[in-house]
This record gives C-alpha cells, sequence and structure tokens, in this order.
C-alpha cells in the first residue's frame, strides 16, 4: 500500500487529505475558529448530578455544559491494585457519592460536541506523545495490540525502568506504548516520558492558578497530528503548501517525529495541491446519497442522529454470466467501497448495510471477509457482525468527531433537514383549513394570504372555485400576496 498525505493549509483552515494507491481514503478539516476539543484538559466545574442516569453535566467554558458518565470516573485503585477496581468487573460507586454540585474537576474530552450533544468527558488523563500515551493517575504500563505479542513484555520492562528513573523517587505514572513505539531506542522513549512529565507538570501547576471553566491544556493542531498521528510505516510523503508552516511543521517534526519529517516536503507546484488527486472532486461526492460503483451498480446512503444505513444496488450491472454471479461481484465491489465511504465521509456509530440478497453462504462469508479485510486499514475502531437473517450486515464505527456532512453542511432552510418539502396543492389545503379556523375565530375585514408563488398560483388556478366559495362561506373577502423568500411550505395569514 503507498500512502501519501496532502496538506492544503490557509489561514482560515487547514485540509488534510491521505490518499492510499491514487484513490482518496480520507479528508480531514479543521477550521481556525472552530478546532476539535478532544485531547483538551480543563478545570471544570459540576453544574448538575443526576443519579437516574449515572452521569452528571460539567461547566467548561463552552456553549453547552459537557456530559461526564460514571464509567469515565477516575477511581482511586485499592490497596495492592494497579487499576481500578471497576476495570476489574466490580460496578463502579455511584456518581452521586463520587462528586457533588459546585466541585471542580480535572477533566479531558474524549468526544467532540456533536448536533446537539456536548462533549464527553472523563477524568481519566491521558497526554499522547510520540510513541507513549502518559497516564498520570495510573501504574500500569500497557502495550499496543498492533505490536506483536513476542516483543510486548520486553518493551514494557524498559518503559518501567526508564519511567522509574524519570520519576526520581517519586509515582512514575503509567504508559500505553504506541505502535510507533515497536523499534524505538531507550534515549527516544526516555525523551518522549520527559516531555510528558514537564507538559502534566504544566497542567498540574495551572490547575491551581486558573479559576474553574479555563483550558489547562489544548492537543496538537491538525498539522502536528499528521506527523504524530497518520504519519506510518506505508507514508512515502508528506507535501504542504505552504512554506511558511512547512519550517514550522519540520521545526516541531524534527524534535519529536524525526521519521515522519523526514517525509515531509513543500509543495511547489502550479496547480492547487489538492487538484493532484481530484480531493475536492472527491468531498463533493461524498457529500452526496448516492456512490456510483465502476460496475454500474451504486449505493444509497442516509445518515440520521442515531445510524446510517447503506443500500447496495446492481444498478446497469449485467456483466456476468448468471444472476448469482452478477450479485457476487457487485457485493464485492460495494465492500471494498463501503469501507472508503465510511473512512471518506467519517460515519461514527451504528452502521446497517443492506448487501444484495445472495443464495450461497459461500459468497457471503467471501463478501464479509472482504469488506473485513477493508475495514482493517480504518484507523478508527471498527466491529463488524455476520448476516442476519434478513439479509443485512450490522456494524459499528467509533464516533470521535464530526462526520464530513456535518462538518461541511447545514439543514436547509427550506426543508429544515428532511430532504422534502411539501407540494403546493398540500400547502394549498393546509391554508384553506386554517383560513375556516381564524374566520370562526376572529372577524377581520379581510383575510390576506402570504404564501410562496407556487402556492399562490395553485389557489388562483387550479384551486380557485374552493378558494371563492371559501370566501362566500365565511363571509370575508381573502386576498393572495406571492413571497418569493418565503419557503415552498411554509404562509402566514395576516388579519386585516
Amino acid at each position: 500500500m503507498q500512502q501519501e498525505i496532502l496538506i492544503n493549509w490557509s489561514p482560515q483552515e487547514t485540509r488534510v487529505a491521505i490518499v492510499e494507491n491514487g484513490a482518496v481514503q480520507e479528508v480531514h478539516v479543521e477550521r481556525t475558529l472552530e478546532r476539535g476539543l478532544v485531547g483538551n484538559i480543563y478545570l471544570g466545574k459540576v453544574a448538575r448530578v443526576l443519579p437516574g442516569m449515572q452521569s452528571a453535566f460539567v461547566d467548561i467554558g463552552l456553549e453547552r455544559a459537557a456530559f461526564l458518565h460514571v464509567a469515565d470516573l477516575w477511581q482511586r485503585p485499592l490497596e495492592g491494585e494497579t487499576l481500578p477496581a471497576h476495570r476489574h468487573g466490580a460496578p463502579p460507586r455511584p456518581i452521586e457519592k463520587q462528586v457533588f454540585e459546585g466541585q471542580t474537576l480535572m477533566v479531558q474530552v474524549i468526544k467532540d460536541p456533536i448536533g446537539t450533544k456536548g462533549a464527553r468527558l472523563s477524568t481519566q488523563i491521558s497526554i499522547a506523545g510520540r510513541m507513549l500515551v502518559f497516564l498520570p493517575q495510573d501504574e500500569h504500563v500497557g502495550v499496543s495490540q498492533k505490536i506483536p505479542a513476542a516483543q510486548r513484555d520486553a518493551l514494557r520492562a524498559r518503559v518501567q525502568a526508564l519511567a522509574q528513573a524519570a520519576a526520581e523517587g517519586a509515582k512514575p505514572g503509567g504508559y500505553i506504548l504506541r505502535t510507533n513505539a515497536e523499534d524505538a531506542e531507550d534515549a527516544e522513549l526516555a525523551e518522549d516520558i520527559a516531555y510528558l512529565r514537564k507538559a502534566w507538570a504544566r497542567i498540574r501547576e495551572a490547575s491551581v492558578q486558573q479559576p474553574p471553566a479555563s483550558l489547562l491544556h489544548q492537543d496538537l493542531s491538525l498539522l502536528q497530528r499528521v506527523l504524530r498521528d497518520m504519519a506510518g510505516e506505508h507514508t512515502s510523503t508528506i507535501r504542504i503548501d505552504s512554506t511558511e508552516q512547512f519550517h514550522v511543521l519540520m521545526a516541531f517534526g524534527r524534535e519529536y517525529m524525526p521519521a515522519a519529517a523526514a517525509r515531509l516536503q513543500h509543495y511547489k507546484g502550479e496547480r492547487p495541491i489538492f487538484d493532484l488527486y481530484s480531493v475536492d472532486e472527491e468531498v463533493t461526492k461524498a457529500l452526496g446519497r448516492r456512490v456510483d460503483l465502476k460496475s454500474g451498480g451504486y449505493l444509497i446512503i442516509d445518515q440520521t442522529e442515531a445510524l446510517t444505513t447503506i443500500d447496495v444496488n446492481t444498478g446497469g450491472f449485467v456483466g456476468a454470466r448468471n444472476f448469482d454471479d452478477t450479485v457476487f461481484k457487485t457485493n464485492l465491489e460495494a465492500a471494498q467501497a463501503i469501507a472508503r465511504q465510511l473512512r471518506l465521509r467519517n460515519l461514527g456509530g451504528i452502521v446497517i448495510i443492506d448487501f444484495i440478497d445472495m443464495a450461497q453462504p459461500e459468497h457471503q462469508q467471501a463478501v464479509l471477509a472482504e469488506f473485513r479485510k477493508q475495514l482493517a486499514r480504518d484507523r478508527v475502531k471498527t466491529q463488524v457482525g455476520s448476516f442476519s437473517p434478513l439479509g443485512l450486515v450490522e456494524m459499528t464505527r467509533k464516533r470521535t468527531r464530526e462526520s464530513l456532512a456535518q462538518l461541511l453542511c447545514e439543514p436547509c432552510e427550506q426543508c429544515q433537514g428532511a430532504g422534502r418539502v411539501r407540494t403546493a396543492r398540500t400547502v394549498a389545503y393546509d391554508i384553506l383549513r386554517e383560513l375556516l379556523r381564524e374566520a370562526r375565530q376572529f372577524n377581520p375585514r379581510e383575510f390576506r394570504v402570504v404564501a410562496a408563488p407556487a402556492v399562490v398560483d395553485m389557489l388562483l388556478d387550479e384551486e380557485s372555485t374552493h378558494l371563492a366559495g371559501l370566501s362566500d362561506f365565511i363571509g370575508k373577502p381573502i386576498s393572495l400576496q406571492a413571497e418569493s423568500s418565503i419557503g415552498p411550505d411554509r404562509y402566514d395569514i395576516v388579519l386585516l
């Protein structure tokens, strides 16, 4: 797999595209005024405790209070233990016995605000470095599952020794070794430990000096996270189109991520950098419902607040020898396309996939195997079930930030996000009923209807007889006023 990372920078926003084998797989956008909050550490103030939900709302200085569930409350380990009791299977203590209204807590954002939901918090603090994640409240050392099992014990022992040395008699804290720590030298690990401990010291110092609802620590910007999180062993080049940011990122990379910084290049081409792989065109397609497959089949993707549904259709594909082969090949291609669309659109939560019905169980297993193989390239955690009795595949993809559509779009002013508006005839009949209701309650000199031009045309033409009959029945004149600024299914009745 050949991977390239393209960075388009402007003072207003940073855009990052991950391209694998010539196809755009992921797009990340960070706007200067809308920077994500995941990883930020705040000194929060408990605004409300809800025992029935085993949760609390915490003021961290945002527009909406953030959400803290009892499962995300760090509890001090029992004597002789290195992990809190509830991590051994014991239930956590009720939240009302752990926090109270007005209490100040150091909290970390683990999920950005999405839609009407506030940010989700945890009191388990973690600070990410280049090769390690520091857990100042814990004492255990964990190792990424992607590191071979044969190397984990040796790596764990090395980090434990380095952490003890760096602590100089104090509590060493806990660490998680990231995947790129697999071949790290002791000097590199020691540098990371020193950097993380200094960061934690600054946070603790700020927590006793700053008032509640203050930001104590901000996670790296999208530019910096490209080097820390996105660049890997498969990354061949990282190209950025800003001279100034190239030098800033190079300096940051040389200090903390020298391997990734070695792949950094300044793009000097005349064409916009995203034009190299038609990234903007791919983003436009990713905002639509329909995704065409090369074979002639297509996907229909509908995203709601609760879940996302994906429907697979054969479309115009008739290339196989028989119908079963046609369905099987379409589903195989769809499995690859769906995995890519999940990453490209950053779809999270529950996803229901309606593959075309397959009569042969081996075809179902082959499609599932291909789908899981493609999802293995996703950096976000996914879980996939088998085919249900109804022929559906259920899966989940961890939701950490807003989807591409939520980030770049807003609900339509006309339909308010419903995707449909009522017909002009339906609105005309609503107006006639509302006029009758108003006439029974009020006695104006005249009724004036203000509506969209299409609705007014309907009342003046096809429904003119009904309008005249209603006017005679209520004994009042009814005038019509077309207003193009009014939505197609909205209207107003003015009493004159």
